[in-house]
């Protein structure tokens, strides 16, 4: 593979996502950028190796079959550049000696369509693990709930694509909330975890900051953040019903 270009040697785990399905590279590569890493796709063979030789992924996503060639000879010819790269196969055939082929072809792992994107998601995190290249890149935890993501290493806030700066105390409150998706959270609770206090007095403190992070998170958009009467606050997707 040729060397990473300067722009793109920022730390973030690089994905190629290839398939000719424009639907399902579109929801791989928003889960792909969810996760945290970039997503790069390629709808055949050909735009696979090219665009391949120019972002030196870390991981690939590869369909079996495609346009132009099939995902066998992709893999074999990404092997041939970069023998460590990991690949994750997608195939729509399910008998064992089609299962096989890819792996002796060198596929790291292949999941069968239909597939749940958690499944995909999760083998693909375990294939940049046990090649360094999530250590390496790693961004911390991030943490997802509809279209909000929120990144603890680099304290980075987006909601629907868009950055919500926040103070770091916001950014506290907000992680704590999302880390007890669709749960109530008492004042008491939240001044614990947020705060190291459970002073009674300071309750007002929590309705402030509650106040002060809806203003930025919700603005314009449909609530996430939830008061409880009498209980406390919860947090979930703004297409979630209570």
């Amino acid at each position: 593979m040729s060397a990473v270009p300067p722009a793109l040697h920022d730390g973030t785990p690089r994905v190629l996502i290839v398939d000719d399905e424009p639907e399902l590279t579109e929801l791989l590569s928003v889960a792909v950028a969810k996760a945290g890493w970039r997503p790069f796709l390629a709808r055949d063979g050909e735009s696979a190796l090219r665009i391949a030789r120019g972002c030196a992924p870390h991981a690939v996503v590869l369909d079996w079959m495609l346009p132009d060639m099939d995902g066998l000879r992709v893999l074999r010819r990404l092997r041939s550049e970069n023998g460590r790269l990991p690949v994750l196969m997608l195939t729509a055939r399910d008998a064992l000696e089609h299962r096989l082929d890819g792996l002796s072809a060198g596929a790291d792992d292949y999941v069968t369509k239909p597939f749940s994107l958690e499944e995909v998601m999760l083998r693909l995190r375990g294939l940049l693990r046990r090649s360094g290249a999530e250590e390496e890149c790693d961004t911390g935890p991030v943490h997802v709930l509809g279209d909000l993501v929120l990144v603890e290493k680099s304290r980075e806030v987006q909601r629907d694509g868009t950055p919500v700066p926040l103070t770091a105390k916001e950014f506290d409150l907000l992680r704590f909330l999302l880390t007890h998706p669709r749960q109530v959270l008492s004042k008491a609770q939240i001044l614990d975890h947020v705060w190291n206090s459970s002073f009674d007095g300071e309750g007002n403190l929590v309705e402030v900051y509650i106040y002060s992070l809806r203003s930025k998170l919700d603005k314009g958009r449909a609530p996430m953040i939830h008061t409880v009467r009498g209980a406390g606050y919860s947090i979930r997707a703004a297409d979630e019903r209570p």
